[in-house]
């Protein structure tokens, strides 16, 4: 009895030790797994947690990431190269040619373009035939300094952009390029502002677009540009939309085609406006003698259909 206590004695102590040695054993890896799980924590939370503070991808971004492209730029004499490594026109002031890119057309022409501002409110600026990037730089600055995300291209044989071959030239895939970008870069909707053939190519393009279109600016623009027209897809825009021309321009043949327009319109809400200054497209505002007046106009019309 007595040895027999003894071993049962025995036996528990060597249990108990047991179980301390497999406790402390069983610890180990829970205890290396916390100190691993404690240093991996912020590296999988911390995306998470900042996601509800971050600024959408758009509202960061306006120095473009599109790749740099060699090609024959149509104007070389006025092109020039920026910190990105991107053509641009050398009209462009020197602050802002960090903001070039270069866009790629459906059918594989380089286009240079300007990325202004920031946002999801996206707005295209289309220059008219034989005019530059810089027909719309002013407008353009100051709708990315109230808070939008600006995109102007520079159409195909002009300016830093491709110099091609074709006579009749695709421009409205140049509109498209543009509009992609604006997708592209977070903007959720979109307002369409063109001169000339690029407001013809711009309602096109718009159209063929998926963004919401909540407004639309033409100024001095043909109804048909070459074999582009623009009286189907204008038709398809419901939203509010401006009309400008000058009467005696081009001999009163834009008065006409902008009245086509006008009343094509599938808006509701549109004014066709009469400016006096006998110029073309942007050079209304930039020329004209109450230009100022109707650049706030324009820029005024784009924040209130925005807001």
């Amino acid at each position: 009895m007595i040895v027999s206590f003894k071993e049962t004695k025995m036996v528990l102590v060597l249990l108990i030790l047991l179980v301390t040695i497999t406790g402390c054993s069983a610890k180990m890896p829970v205890s290396s797994n916390e100190d691993h799980s404690s240093t991996d924590l912020p590296q999988n939370t911390s995306p998470t947690t900042e996601t509800g503070n971050e600024t959408p991808l758009a509202e960061v971004t306006n120095i473009p990431s599109t790749p740099t492209v060699e090609y024959d730029p149509a104007w070389p004499d006025r092109t020039v190269t920026s910190s990105n490594g991107h053509l641009v026109n050398s009209c462009v002031p020197d602050e802002l040619r960090d903001k070039a890119t270069t866009l790629t057309t459906s059918d594989g022409v380089y286009l240079s373009a300007l990325v202004l501002g920031s946002g999801n409110k996206g707005v295209l600026l289309a220059h008219e035939q034989g005019y530059n990037i810089c027909s719309f730089l002013d407008m353009g600055t100051e709708l990315a300094d109230s808070g939008y995300l600006v995109v102007i291209p520079e159409y195909r044989n002009h300016g830093a952009s491709q110099n091609t071959q074709e006579d009749l030239q695709p421009i409205d895939r140049d509109a498209d390029a543009a509009l992609s970008e604006l997708k592209r870069l977070g903007a959720k909707k979109i307002f369409l502002a063109g001169a000339s053939c690029g407001g013809t190519t711009a309602i096109i393009a718009g159209v063929r677009q998926e963004l919401p279109i909540e407004g639309l600016i033409i100024l001095s623009s043909p109804a048909q540009c070459g074999p582009h027209d623009a009286i189907p897809s204008v038709k398809k825009i419901k939203a509010p939309s401006l009309f400008v021309f000058s009467p005696g321009d081009y001999g009163g043949s834009i008065e006409k085609e902008v009245r086509k327009l006008y009343q094509t319109s599938g808006a509701t809400d549109k004014e066709l406006i009469v400016d006096e200054s006998g110029y073309h497209g942007t050079d209304m505002y930039h020329k004209g003698e109450h230009g100022d007046a109707l650049k706030s106009k324009l820029i005024d019309f784009v924040k209130q259909e925005f807001n």
